[in-house]
């Protein structure tokens, strides 16, 4: 499911929404209830403070290296990106601070949530800011229950929730009704991704808190991306979540009419967590430990040192500003010298990405590109825009790569055995520039996330750690991984991997050619 599918952010069941199932709802919902949102009050992120867990992390980097120099180890197999989270989750003593886009209900999301209230039981102060849209669909029913859910985990002294671009009507039928009046307004979503742990540490990148990002989904599963950084970036992260916390497209979570409103809490019970912790996977990866004192011990053996600067784009938007997020990163793909590879989820590149893979390739650039194939894809609507600008990028000198759908690599990174999914699926925006440089966060290479969202994502020189980023994209570029797209001789498009040389794009089914041609029909900018 794509980052920006309708399902639930934190709904206690499984499940996925689309938009057909949106449309429908919206004209057999019942009536409109609206909801007066409040504007909470302006909040800084807390000081770090001295007897966190890791200061004196923090204190030997700044020693060895300088003050403003940060540790990083790359989250990218998909059991240390979740045992990461919970450890930051479990050592925290001050204050945890999540700003997501989606937060689904299913096993990842309850067991986050869960180690969530534990932290603030124990003192610790938590923020949670997620966006609006995705609260919209689930089971298409129970809306204000899952808003009272929301409501009765704010009510907890050390936790706040508020949401961005929030819908005024809570009800499916208003909802329907404020799309199609408030489109421009609505359209504008929070796509960021980050957690910050006592103003210390902080994981940056591409996933979401559902199981398809942490490798404990049965259908499929996504290779993925985050950074794991100690030290300033840590603060560098906290400024963007106190300029979206504190925007004025930022509400506190909605108060209920009575606490009679307020619905038990069997789904994040100690009995149903209990049940949830027989997970195979979870028990394989010892998910269910809380003592990580010899990880956090272990960790500095990790890190790569580095210099930061944590990008995102204004939360606010009008006819007078545009995104920052894309300057920067035409900036960095600009600033290339001898090589640049490019690891990105969705690619519908516009004419300013064009242009520049041209000026790169005529400066000698070597660039690489990896992204979905068809056959990868978890939403073909996307393929449908992309499949027509192969041939311009191959024109421009640059090599192009495409996830294989049984990628060898699936089932030591994207999925935690015993689990084995249908298929594996790119999720991941990352790029390395001359081995110095690497960025890694939300935003995809599309026209959503250049015109629509908001994205935020890190900028770290470190040349230890883009070459340990350089050595996993080109991995991921092998032919047991990936197909290299390749004009022949007689000047059509094939595929090459170990698998041999398809003469049309792979794909998981004929269905999904259908589909691949049906949405092409449809905005480009819808997706």
């Amino acid at each position: 499911m794509r980052e920006f599918s309708l399902a639930g952010i934190f709904i206690m069941a499984g499940g996925r929404g689309n938009w057909a199932t949106l449309l429908v709802s919206f004209w057999l919902a019942g009536c409109a209830s609206q909801t007066v949102w409040q504007k909470p009050p302006q909040e800084a992120a807390q000081a770090p403070r001295p007897d966190s867990h890791f200061a004196p992390l923090e204190a030997a980097i700044a020693a060895q290296h300088g003050t403003d120099y940060s540790g990083f180890n790359l989250l990218e197999k998909s059991d240390r990106a979740l045992l990461w989270r919970l450890a930051l989750i479990d050592s925290a003593r001050h204050s945890i601070d999540l700003q997501y886009y989606v937060w689904f209900g299913d096993t990842l999301g309850r067991l986050m949530m869960d180690r969530v209230i534990k932290a603030a039981d124990r003192g610790v102060k938590v923020r949670i800011l997620f966006d609006d849209l995705s609260t919209m669909l689930h089971d298409m029913t129970h809306v204000e229950m899952r808003d009272s859910l929301l409501y009765r985990i704010d009510r907890h002294p050390n936790i706040q929730i508020r949401v961005f671009n929030p819908w005024d009507d809570r009800s499916l039928f208003g909802r329907g009704i404020g799309i199609v009046s408030d489109f421009k307004r609505l359209n504008r979503r929070m796509h960021n991704k980050q957690m910050v742990v006592d103003n210390r540490v902080a994981i940056i990148g591409g996933r979401n808190l559902g199981d398809e990002y942490f490798g404990l989904n049965p259908e499929f599963n996504f290779h993925d991306l985050d950074v794991l950084g100690v030290g300033p970036v840590a603060r560098q992260a906290s400024q963007v979540f106190d300029r979206y916390w504190n925007s004025e497209w930022v509400r506190a979570i909605p108060k209920l009419a009575t606490d009679a409103e307020i619905p038990p809490e069997d789904e994040i019970s100690a009995s149903a967590i209990r049940s949830m912790m027989a997970n195979p996977g979870l028990q394989a990866i010892e998910a269910g430990r809380t003592d990580w004192t010899a990880q956090i011990a272990d960790l500095p053996e990790l890190l790569a040192a580095g210099r930061s600067e944590v990008h995102t784009d204004s939360p606010s938007r009008s006819a007078e500003t545009h995104n920052h997020m894309p300057d920067a990163i035409r900036a960095l793909m600009r600033s290339t010298r001898s090589e640049l590879l490019i690891t990105n989820a969705y690619i519908i590149p516009d004419a300013n990405f064009m242009a520049d893979l041209r000026e790169l390739g005529e400066r000698g650039v070597k660039v690489r590109i990896l992204t979905n194939s068809l056959a990868s894809h978890d939403v073909p609507a996307v393929n449908s825009h992309y499949e027509k600008w192969r041939e311009p990028i191959l024109a421009t000198g640059a090599q192009l790569f495409e996830l294989r759908s049984d990628a060898e690599m699936r089932g030591e990174l994207a999925e935690i055995a015993p689990l084995r999914g249908e298929f594996v699926g790119l999720h991941t925006k990352a790029m390395v520039i001359d081995r110095q440089r690497s960025f890694i966060g939300s935003m995809n290479l599309d026209p959503r996330s250049e015109i629509l969202n908001s994205e935020m994502g890190v900028i770290v020189e470190s040349p230890p750690l883009a070459e340990k980023l350089a050595e996993r994209m080109l991995r991921d570029m092998d032919g047991a991984n990936s197909w290299q797209v390749i004009r022949s001789d007689d000047g059509e498009l094939r595929w090459r991997s170990h698998a041999g040389e398809l003469s049309r794009q792979p794909a998981r089914s004929f269905l999904q050619r259908v589909e691949n041609v049906i949405f092409k029909f449809f905005p480009v900018d819808l997706y």
